[in-house]
């Protein structure tokens, strides 16, 4: 899996520029438009990942109701 797409690490990212802006009492404008973009790309790229590990999970499940039922059938006969 491509680093960009690990949630754990891009929410470790969001994190860290949260704190960023937190710890500043002056921000520096372009700096902070800057982190901006930065969050929203990572924010972006897990929403993408967030998107196929669902789509994953329903594929799984529907496996997994084919098999129930193709188990119900070859029982009954």
């Amino acid at each position: 899996m491509p680093e960009e797409n690990n949630l754990s690490k891009n929410l470790e990212k969001l994190s860290k520029i949260a704190d960023w802006f937190e710890q500043r009492e002056d921000i520096d404008v372009e700096e902070g438009l800057k982190k901006v973009k930065e969050a929203a790309k990572i924010i972006k790229e897990s929403k993408k990942r967030l998107q196929e590990i669902e789509n994953e999970f329903e594929e799984v499940r529907k496996e997994l109701s084919d098999e129930e039922g193709e188990d119900d059938r070859s029982g009954r006969e």
